[in-house]
């Protein structure tokens, strides 16, 4: 039975700063240090920075601050070491968490055991039509797309498709999900848009003939047409739009690269889209507090998505988000704008996943979501040149954050289990800074979106830059379902007692139980969603 989510605010570890403050300049204490033993279990073996000193971290930077005047520069280690080595020293350097803290075959011989590789999201294209001034790919911390051929070549298709099956057979995995993603997918022609899905079918059919294979291509939707929508439908491959809001005015931030405004394509893709619904996945869109959120759910709802998908915007403690404020939490404002909406309306005109996802892990139930909760990564890219990375989320933090040093040709994705950017982020609570384990929302938050616990320097073992903003947002969702459980058990005849059951307790009713799971997002359907990837 599930502890129910209280009003108060949680305890927090004496030895962790106050998540919801900004760092302080000089600490006394490490962001990782543990809390106390009967605050959150102590981390296993291999997973706390070993005894001795350490470097302070840098100055804090202000609430409007950008990244300190090296936070992304290399460390220039000379000409004589070679690019494997220079990445190790860059990962070392701007994150020593987990880079030099986390040793992984202790954390392997303490019980953490790896989990597969599940999504893998293919950069068929590296360059993009638009040139939206907040991507996090070509208009942040990395810039490694520089470097990227234009697009995947077939014998790069083939090595991935032979790769992604042999994970498949190795792991027995029922079903694993491509995402094809860029730069934009669909600057391919359509006869070349689903090669990449053939590819992997028909090698995990000969390898895993069990596993089942879905697919999903993530579009700006500026250059969807009938053609297109045809090859990706016989392919079984579902779409989904990255846009801003429904109105030209959300979308001033996503131009070509005249600075001529896309939405008027992306419109004229959408609505395409909306007569074929068995293609259409969703729409992501990232929160702009500029907008108006009730203006903006609305104005997507025109489109007809089945799904939305309301993105925090990728920032950390040393590039904090528009808006970030001591003692202020306005993401939660905007969301629970839009939430009280979607929660309140007649009918269910769209799913979203972000309070989907809140209210299933409230209730105990699975989700696949890495940006909530404590589900183990399991995600893998691979760009144009056949490298593997990690999530293109991380290209926030710093050149070369998502880098792992791997490729097609010379590794496996067995051997990506053990890299320590994709470990730590396998292993749930251990990972976490003090305040995390010790906070009563452990088990809904997660500590939040990995990227927004970085702080150059220290790496990633801070709470999320959100984290006032999610303690808001899921306390009020908290109380909105705990309402709704004791007016159903009410209205079904329960005693008066009974009926004051919280949410969470209330969960374990049959009843209640099958009417929230029908709604929720589960482990074997992350396809009901589009991909938690923005183009």
């Amino acid at each position: 039975m599930r502890r129910a989510v209280t009003s108060g605010t949680p305890l927090p570890a004496p030895d962790d700063p106050d998540p919801t403050q900004p760092p302080d300049p000089t600490p006394t204490t490490p962001a990782d240090a543990a809390p106390p033993a009967d605050a959150a279990p102590p981390a296993a073996p291999g997973l706390d920075p070993p005894a001795g000193p350490r470097p302070d971290p840098p100055p804090a930077p202000g609430p409007h601050a950008g990244p300190p005047a090296d936070a992304h520069r290399d460390p220039h280690p000379g000409p004589h070491v070679d690019a494997a080595v220079a990445q190790q020293l860059r990962h070392a350097r701007h994150a020593p968490w987990p880079y030099t803290r986390l040793d992984v075959a202790a954390a392997r011989a303490a019980g953490h055991r790896p989990h597969p590789i599940r999504q893998f999201v293919l950069k068929t294209r590296s360059r993009c039509n638009l040139a939206c001034t907040y991507c996090y790919v070509y208009e942040m911390a990395d810039q490694g797309w520089r470097d990227q051929p234009p697009a995947m070549t077939p014998a790069t298709i083939a090595r991935a498709a032979q790769r992604i099956a042999e994970h498949a057979a190795a792991h027995d995995l029922p079903r694993i999900d491509l995402v094809l993603h860029g730069g934009e997918p669909l600057l391919s022609a359509p006869a070349q848009l689903a090669a990449p899905v053939e590819a992997v079918r028909t090698a995990v059919a000969g390898a895993a003939p069990s596993t089942r294979v879905t697919a999903t291509v993530q579009t700006n939707g500026t250059l969807l047409t009938r053609g297109r929508l045809t090859a990706l439908a016989a392919a079984g491959i579902r779409v989904g739009v990255s846009l801003d809001g429904g109105l030209p005015a959300h979308n001033t931030r996503r131009v070509d690269h005249a600075g001529r405004p896309g939405f008027a394509s992306a419109a004229r893709g959408l609505r395409l889209l909306a007569r074929h619904p068995q293609s259409y996945a969703g729409v992501l869109c990232v929160v702009d507090l500029d907008q108006d959120p009730i203006e903006t759910y609305e104005s997507l709802l025109a489109f007809d998505p089945p799904s939305v998908g309301l993105l925090l915007p990728l920032a950390n403690w040393s590039a904090p988000p528009p808006g970030h404020r001591t003692g202020r939490t306005p993401y939660a404002d905007w969301l629970l704008a839009v939430f009280e909406r979607w929660w309140h309306d007649g009918v269910r005109r769209t799913r979203i996943q972000l309070f989907e996802e809140i209210i299933a892990l409230l209730l105990g139930l699975p989700t696949t979501t890495e940006t909530l909760g404590l589900t183990p990564a399991a995600t893998a890219v691979i760009e144009t040149d056949g490298s593997i990375e990690q999530a293109d989320s991380l290209k926030s933090a710093y050149e070369g954050a998502a880098a792992t040093g791997m490729t097609l040709d010379t590794h496996s994705f067995d051997q990506l289990l053990d890299h320590p950017g994709l470990a730590a982020r396998q292993l749930g609570r251990d990972a976490l800074a003090g305040w995390c384990r010790a906070c009563e929302l452990v088990d809904v938050c997660g500590g939040g979106h990995y990227p927004h616990r970085y702080r150059a320097g220290e790496g990633f073992r801070r709470p999320s830059v959100y984290c006032a903003d999610l303690q808001r947002l899921i306390r009020h969702i908290a109380a909105a379902v705990q309402r709704a459980a004791q007016t159903t058990r009410t209205a079904a005849g329960a005693p008066a007692a009974e009926a004051e059951t919280p949410a969470a307790e209330a969960a374990d009713s049959p009843a209640a139980e099958a009417t929230e799971a029908a709604e929720a997002p589960t482990a074997e359907a992350p396809a009901d969603h589009p991909p938690a990837v923005a183009s």
